[in-house]
């Protein structure tokens, strides 16, 4: 029998229930609402048919990535921002947004088109990070399709797909898909990034209590792909790929 962690009824290698709301906004080329158990992200992706001064003349495109969390999206209120900048958690987590979706993207054939991942938190329970990334490349799918009926692209820039999932161990068991009880609680916590054809993108793994060992690597980034894998299948049904 599959062993289950404490206070949820899910087994420790199984995801929580994972939705897309495909084109939940009008006014987005991709937009689409993610929810991943409580935690509820939006990402809406937008064409824009320039690119920044430092790329113009290159020939290339680019890619880039916002992440906001709104103030009432978790409990004590988060305060707006009066300065249009994010806080320093909100900086790390866009840029490792976009680095994720820039691994799946050909410039050149891009061109010189620029693609604006904005990923806005609703409501938080842990695996935010995770949830935008998976998001956002629904909206990248939308926004690229977007750009080739608007002839914007003579073909697909796309290489592949991402998913990202967290994992980490609670009580000495590798558990996937954190919500914030278990990832408050958990001894390591780790986000893991991969493309569809099974290759790393990025690795996050930080020990909160206890340093992990070798074996527990290995059994948290098995679980990764495990459920990287269902979110891939999830995406594909979604964008009916």
């Amino acid at each position: 029998m599959k062993s289950k962690v404490k206070k949820t009824k899910r087994r420790a290698d199984q995801l929580r229930v994972l939705r897309f709301k495909r084109n939940f906004i009008e006014s987005a080329a991709g937009s689409v609402l993610i929810e991943m158990g409580k935690t509820q992200v939006l990402c809406n992706g937008s064409f824009v048919n320039e690119v920044p001064g430092w790329r113009q003349e290159s020939g290339l495109g680019w890619l880039t990535a916002e992440y906001c969390m709104l103030p009432a999206a978790s409990t004590p209120r988060k305060p707006r921002s009066r300065t249009g900048h994010t806080d320093g958690r909100g900086t790390e987590i866009q840029r490792l947004v976009g680095r994720v979706l820039r691994a799946v993207v050909d410039f050149k054939k891009l061109g010189e088109n620029t693609i604006y991942l904005d990923c806005d938190v609703l409501q938080a329970d842990g695996g935010t990070r995770t949830a935008a990334i998976n998001g956002s490349y629904v909206a990248l799918v939308d926004a690229v399709r977007y750009g080739l009926k608007e002839k914007y692209l003579d073909e697909n820039p796309l290489t592949g797909m991402v998913a990202a999932v967290s994992v980490g161990m609670v009580k000495g068991k590798a558990v996937l898909d954190l919500d914030y009880e278990l990832d408050s609680t958990a001894d390591v916590d780790m986000n893991v990034a991969m493309t569809g054809d099974g290759r790393f993108i990025e690795i996050q793994g930080t020990s909160e209590q206890v340093p992990y060992t070798y074996e527990e690597l290995e059994k948290m980034l098995g679980l990764a792909r495990k459920g990287i894998k269902k979110i891939l299948s999830e995406q594909k049904r979604c964008l009916r790929l």
